[in-house]
């Protein structure tokens, strides 16, 4: 595995870099030709200047599983924290970061790659600058075609009498995409396989892109009808098969994958970002043990997690029904109970305190026993505590049942935790968990995927793949040819795709993704479904909405969303400012 001896220095720099060079290189032409005419002069040079691109990844923010909202397993536990997306209340935006920092992105990458040839390196070293340049370039243009689809192709960096540039119009996705796809196939041919040193651009980070971006766009253009799929989910299967080749093993626990103070030489990681105390830190974990973290999972997504025996919920005799959350965790996926709290109740002193006992029932202490069975005092062990080591006294904890705890607490009943460990007490916002950026977890199923579009999808790939992911969550291997059945199953989809995409919604649960699989595989109707929580009773739990007024039923804060989901609104509207600076720009349909 790859990871920065000095996380600080990389990070200094990167934070230094960030800052400095975007004023002196975005902003001011002639500190940039003083600039570039000594920094592109040397290896070592050129490395500095490029630990500015790492910015890109955004690690453990809150954006990301805010954003996953906008899709039907998530939802944030708050008052009038709908998605404006789901409830159609977007408006075309008079200015945007989502349009504006790639493009400043690109300009520093490009600035980087028109320097190259006369740096006075090798020709060896050149290529490989020119590699980790279109990585990078490539990386922030993703980004741009997944929301807003055709967007100019700026090739090189623009000056101020570039009018031709500055003033072009957009560039067909056709074109876009193909130059995306060759620049990564060459950059995988020329980069120096081992990168710059550890956790840094190489040959595997390059094919995990090119595995993440041709699924990406082999599947919108098939759904979306635009053609030639076919050749970028090729190029997604054959890197995917070829990173599979080079990381044979997954980490076995998949909580540490995400609350590990350090990812260097965790197998299946292929690129991390890493954080260090008192210098680079995040507050993903602190919002998972404050009031601040507020992400819930869906009815409709705790359903998807299968019985250890591999069979949905309502086919495994192994199921004893929802009506109370400890039949319902019972003998499920384990990747469920370390992206869900568990149930369970104990006694403490007070509302505030360290203290904590068990309670007389001996089902109330039946997940803190199998908590303490798999996972361990740093990571997700029972009773849940906040930031500070308040004993939370009961899970599920809803928002309107909080008995004196405002922390921690919940919609659905369905409390979302990946990112929760202690491995720090009593601080907050000074998080350190390393953050996974290309993962084996995500090429495995992006794998799966690719390979049943191709037609490709058999039970061989089924074992390298979906059945790989399920051993590490204890749980029986797909067999493609009988595939359990699932009455929710959208019966437009086949029954092994669903499975596929199944694993997928498990495996990447609240890091981002479900939102863009919605888009690209044009199912976004399914957000116009109710977003439901746990069966509770009336009787039990005062003052949460039940789905129709019932005295028992499934939660139901947020009601019914429109019915339809607009088509345009699958690309995302061009800021205001974007068509008055450049008139040749045209918004995109329906906006």
């Amino acid at each position: 595995m790859k990871y920065f001896k000095n996380k600080f220095f990389f990070f200094s720099l990167l934070l230094l870099l960030t800052s400095c060079q975007q004023e002196e290189f975005l902003n001011l032409e002639p500190k940039d030709e003083l600039t570039e005419a000594t920094t592109f002069t040397s290896y070592d040079n050129i490395l500095t200047y490029s630990w500015s691109f790492y910015d890109v990844f955004l690690g453990f923010v809150p954006s990301i599983p805010t954003s996953e909202r906008n899709g039907d397993l998530f939802l944030r536990a708050a008052a009038n924290a709908e998605s404006d997306w789901i409830w159609q209340r977007i408006t075309v935006p008079s200015s945007s970061t989502d349009w504006n920092d790639p493009y400043s992105n690109i300009r520093r990458v490009n600035i980087m790659l028109d320097n190259l040839d006369d740096s006075g390196m090798t020709q060896e070293n050149i290529d490989h600058w020119r590699s980790v340049g279109y990585f990078f370039r490539t990386y922030n243009y993703l980004e741009l075609v997944k929301k807003y689809g055709a967007v100019p192709w700026i090739e090189h960096k623009v000056g101020d009498d570039d009018e031709d540039i500055i003033y072009a119009p957009r560039t067909p996705r056709d074109e876009v995409t193909r130059t995306m796809l060759e620049q990564l196939q060459w950059a995988e041919e020329h980069i120096k396989p081992e990168g710059d040193g550890p956790n840094t651009i190489d040959i595997h980070a390059v094919r995990a892109l090119i595995s993440r971006f041709g699924l990406f766009e082999g599947t919108w253009r098939k759904y979306h009808n635009l053609g030639e799929e076919e050749l970028y989910l090729r190029a997604s299967a054959d890197a995917s098969e070829k990173l599979i080749s080079s990381f044979p093993d997954l980490h076995p626990n998949f909580d540490e994958v995400f609350n590990s103070e350090s990812l260097a030489g965790v197998a299946g990681i292929i690129l991390f970002k890493p954080y260090e105390p008192n210098q680079y830190t995040h507050g993903q974990t602190t919002r998972a043990r404050s009031s601040s973290g507020r992400y819930d999972l869906t009815k409709k997504a705790a359903d998807m997690y299968l019985m250890k025996d591999g069979q949905t919920r309502w086919t495994s005799p192994l199921f004893e029904g929802d009506k109370s959350p400890y039949t319902e965790f019972r003998n499920r996926d384990r990747r469920f109970y370390y992206t869900v709290t568990p149930p369970y109740s104990v006694n403490t002193p007070n509302s505030t305190s360290n203290d904590w006992s068990f309670t007389e029932e001996p089902i109330h202490r039946e997940y803190i026993d199998l908590m303490n069975e798999i996972s361990d005092p740093a990571h997700k062990t029972l009773p849940q505590l906040n930031w500070q080591g308040t004993v939370l006294q009961q899970v599920p904890h809803f928002v309107d049942d909080r008995r004196g705890q405002a922390f921690i607490i919940t919609y659905t009943g369905y409390y979302y935790w990946k990112n929760y460990n202690v491995i720090l007490n009593g601080v907050n916002w000074v998080d350190i968990a390393d953050a996974p950026i290309f993962r084996m977890g995500e090429v495995l199923v992006n794998y799966a995927e690719a390979k049943f579009e191709l037609g490709e999808f058999d039970q061989s790939i089924a074992d390298q793949t979906i059945n790989r992911l399920r051993e590490r969550g204890h749980v029986a291997s797909l067999d493609v040819g009988n595939i359990p059945d699932d009455p929710t199953r959208d019966a437009t989809v086949d029954p092994v795709l669903w499975e596929i995409r199944r694993e997928r919604a498990i495996e990447l649960m609240g890091e981002g993704y479900r939102p863009d699989d919605l888009r690209r595989w044009k199912r976004m109707d399914y957000v116009t479904e109710r977003k439901l929580g746990r069966w509770i009773k009336r009787s039990e739990v005062n003052n949460v909405p039940i789905l129709n007024g019932e005295s028992e039923g499934y939660i139901d804060y947020y009601g019914q969303p429109p019915a339809e989901f607009p088509e345009h609104y699958y690309l995302w509207p061009i800021p205001s400012d974007q068509l008055v600076l450049n008139p040749q720009l045209e918004q995109n349909p329906g906006w």
